[in-house]
């Protein structure tokens, strides 16, 4: 059965670096097992209520500003699959959670950096899927947990987003590590790897300086998180293969489910 994941995807400009990081995701993509599909959740997709793709062909949505122009050159021209797309919706009614269908929106800098650093060819299909940072995080993992199934069938589950993404903290000219960034980061890291979910869904109560590695009004970016690690509740086994940190405490992790 093939692992969910949990990937950062940083800073928009990780699309155009060589670094540590993105030489990882390259050899990450190489050395998996190869999927028949990919589910992905984006920090960069919100929505009141559970939507799924029904697209035939992406196009490439460049959803930021002011960064350099070989960024917004970049295409990732990624199909869908219908076939997917409706054994999700099966599941999603199965297990009573409400959805709409979205036919139109392209593939958002949350979804498309992390797709095209594994995948660069672009030659997988995507269902993209959205987030609802107003939802408890049990109901966040109750929705990846209804999607497990489709990993028997080599689904690749993808939550993508960032376990501390504060920019309002972050230090562009820093690499030396907030301690802050670093407690929280290992708080969570304790509770992932024993899968201590009554204590990661109070997470904002109990983890070190929660408030500032998940402000309120960047909850989006922590929440695909549990996500990816309710799509392997049957596993129930989480395995930390990435972590390192960008201007002051942007984090870069990647956390394998299962």
């Amino acid at each position: 059965m093939i692992p969910s994941l949990f990937i950062a995807h940083g800073a928009p400009l990780l699309a155009i670096e060589n670094n540590e990081y993105t030489q990882f995701l390259d050899q990450l993509g190489k050395t998996m097992p190869r999927p028949k599909a990919i589910i992905l959740f984006s920090a960069h997709w919100e929505s009141i209520q559970q939507k799924v793709s029904e697209v035939d062909s992406y196009s490439t949505i460049y959803d930021f500003g002011g960064f350099d122009p070989q960024l917004y050159q970049i295409k990732y021209p990624a199909n869908g699959n219908q076939q997917i797309s409706q054994e999700i919706k099966d599941l999603f009614k199965a297990n009573g959670i409400p959805f709409v269908v979205e036919s139109e929106r392209g593939l958002d800098h949350g979804a498309w950096i992390v797709l095209r650093l594994l995948y660069p060819n672009a030659d997988i299909p995507v269902i993209s899927m959205s987030v609802n940072p107003q939802l408890k995080p049990e109901e966040q993992y109750k929705i990846g947990k209804s999607l497990s199934a489709l990993r028997a069938n080599d689904v690749l589950i993808i939550g993508s987003g960032g376990t501390v993404h504060n920019l309002r903290a972050v230090k562009w000219a820093d690499n030396e590590v907030d301690q802050w960034a670093l407690e929280f980061d290992d708080w969570l890291a304790h509770h992932l790897q024993n899968w201590d979910v009554e204590s990661l869904f109070n997470y904002d109560s109990l983890a070190p300086y929660a408030e500032y590695a998940v402000p309120p009004y960047g909850k989006e970016h922590f929440i695909p998180l549990f996500y990816a690690m309710g799509a392997a509740d049957d596993e129930q086994k989480a395995t930390l293969l990435h972590r390192s940190f960008r201007y002051g405490n942007l984090s870069h992790s990647v956390w394998q489910f299962g």
